[in-house]
């Protein structure tokens, strides 16, 4: 990222490595039919995956990321998310990485044949569960949310605020996928600040799932559950992409991710 003056003010330049290459046009995309709520692209090129970025003001985690502040991003970006579903086929057309609900059991078999950052017995634990999570997914795809569009990073420090206006910037990690496993990340850096039965989460649960409609509350923790597990798939590809240097210093945080999801593995109380 550069930070450039300019007559005015300042503008932003970003030049993406190859596994985010797909950035700049979906960024590019998204601003052309959201262009109140996304990055304000003033111009990119595809093939050399730059963007040129105006500035969108301050991220929320500057004021400690206030819940109240989600409360008028979350509907804003799940609309969003509804109406990129006829977009999806071009999407994947364009590299947005694919982790749609049908591809997870055979990502997770996958994710398997990797020296992870475990202990023998985590990872033991992890196969065990392999045909419960085959049986979740399918649960989850019958419910019929479509997948879409889904930021994948949506966190505090990536979402911008300039007078009443928010916008969602950073696309690099964005993945086509069930929409409603984006508040993975949004929950997880929450609750470095929330007690986990703080009534904040089942608002702000609601306030993200007022465009999708009634009744949706179990099937929203059903995609948080497999989103878990989703995401520690998708940082796979982000650390297959690593020098050995640079894998060591994932690997420092990589193991939180991978044991969030092992949290999964315990079935909730019904």
């Amino acid at each position: 990222m550069l930070r450039v003056p300019v007559a005015g003010g300042v503008v932003f330049f970003k030049g993406c490595a190859p596994v985010q290459a797909f950035e700049p046009s979906l960024t590019a995309e998204l601003y052309s039919r959201w262009p109140d709520r996304v990055s304000e692209v003033l111009a990119h090129d595809a093939e050399r995956a730059w963007l040129l970025l105006a500035d969108a003001g301050t991220p929320v985690a500057a004021r400690g990321n206030p819940p109240e502040a989600w409360l008028a991003v979350l509907p804003l970006y799940a609309e969003l998310q509804r109406g990129e579903v006829p977009h999806t086929p071009a999407h994947l057309a364009h590299n947005v990485p694919d982790l749609r609900v049908e591809t997870l059991p055979a990502r997770y078999e996958l994710l398997l044949t990797h020296d992870l950052p475990l202990s023998g017995e985590e990872i033991t634990h992890l196969r065990a569960f392999a045909p419960r999570f085959v049986e979740l997914c399918s649960e989850l795809a019958s419910a019929g949310v479509p997948d879409t569009v889904q930021h994948d990073d949506l966190h505090g420090a990536n979402v911008y605020e300039r007078g009443e206006r928010r916008r969602v910037l950073d696309w690099g990690d964005a993945s086509i996928s069930h929409p409603f496993a984006s508040l993975v990340e949004t929950f997880r850096f929450l609750e470095r600040q929330l007690s986990p039965d703080d009534l904040w989460f089942a608002r702000l649960r609601d306030a993200y799932l007022e465009p999708w409609g009634a009744g949706l509350d179990d099937t929203f923790a059903l995609a948080i559950r497999v989103g878990t597990f989703a995401l520690a798939i998708a940082w796979l590809r982000q650390r297959d992409n690593l020098s050995a240097e640079q894998r060591a210093e994932f690997d420092r945080w990589y193991p939180v991710v991978l044991r969030r999801a092992i949290s999964q593995t315990i079935e909730p109380p019904r």
